[in-house]
């Protein structure tokens, strides 16, 4: 099996009233998640008692139902929102508001449409870097664009770009700002397969280069496993037997596919189905909390 013995599927099921557990020992990790809850109902909390980590250089995908609470747990990493209750911790410090420590890429790309591709991560650079010297910069800027392939469009604006290459430009300006950990929040979820197959391919090739630390939603079983090296499978809150369960962290399944995986031959690999038709079974019948 690929999940790992420390998380179990059933992690947020319903039992009988035990007594208060002792403290868990602390995890270890770059990113600690501890014991994570978020409500808006008192009642009813979207999920409870989430906690996971994340090395360094590692790339975890985090899958489940919309209402589960994935880009709630994104935003909490990303400081963008608070949590009911639990702790994160990034390199030793709690996250506590938004920080160029971890740059974030949406579905949405939200660049400056008044700047050039040049002027919006320069931007960006310039808030990490006030004092970068103008040639640094410009340097800096064209190297990253250079990653994503858009230096012959490094000079026009966004309204003058396909969607494919301003998301490329949110990834270029992501990174360019070198932030301890990336936060995507399923960046490629509108486009056609084509471009989203090319910049998932860039992605690996950049993430390899930098050995980034990387935490993706996605909805996508195939991306999940081309890029990950874990998967998260997340499940929602539901009405069960004995009254309403939250939804919470199911299963960390580990994936055992050699990690110079390419799209062209992910189908080809021994126990790519396996694990393939193990997520997708998650999804369809055990997603929900029992």
């Amino acid at each position: 099996m690929w999940s790992e013995s420390s998380v179990r599927e059933g992690a947020v099921a319903a039992r009988p009233a035990a007594p208060a557990p002792t403290k868990a020992p602390k995890m270890t990790g770059f990113l600690q998640v501890e014991n994570l809850a978020k409500a808006y109902q008192a009642d009813k909390p979207v999920f409870a008692d989430v906690s996971f980590a994340i090395d360094k250089g590692e790339f975890v995908c985090i899958i489940g139902h919309s209402g589960c609470g994935k880009t709630t747990v994104l935003n909490v990493l990303a400081g963008l929102d608070t949590a009911s209750s639990g702790h994160c911790f990034m390199d030793g410090r709690e996250i506590a508001g938004p920080s160029l420590e971890r740059g974030v890429v949406f579905q949405s790309h939200a660049l400056m449409p008044w700047l050039t591709v040049r002027q919006n991560i320069a931007f960006a650079v310039k808030s990490r870097w006030p004092d970068m010297p103008r040639a640094e910069l410009n340097a800096h800027v064209e190297k990253f664009v250079a990653l994503v392939g858009l230096s012959p469009a490094i000079d026009k604006k966004p309204s003058q770009l396909s969607g494919g290459m301003k998301q490329r430009v949110g990834i270029a300006r992501a990174f360019a700002i070198q932030p301890k950990m990336l936060l995507l929040d399923e960046p490629f979820g509108a486009l056609d397969a084509l471009t989203r197959g090319t910049i998932q391919d860039e992605l690996m090739g950049i993430v390899r280069e930098t050995r980034q630390t990387v935490f993706m939603i996605t909805h996508d079983v195939d991306e999940a496993i081309l890029l990950a090296d874990r998967i998260l499978l997340m499940s929602n809150g539901s009405e069960g037997p004995n009254g309403y369960v939250p939804g919470g962290m199911a299963e960390v399944v580990v994936n055992p596919l050699p990690r110079s995986r390419t799209r062209a031959q992910l189908h080809h690999l021994d126990g790519y189905y396996d694990l393939r038709n193990h997520i997708v079974d998650f999804l369809v019948s055990r997603a929900r909390a029992h």
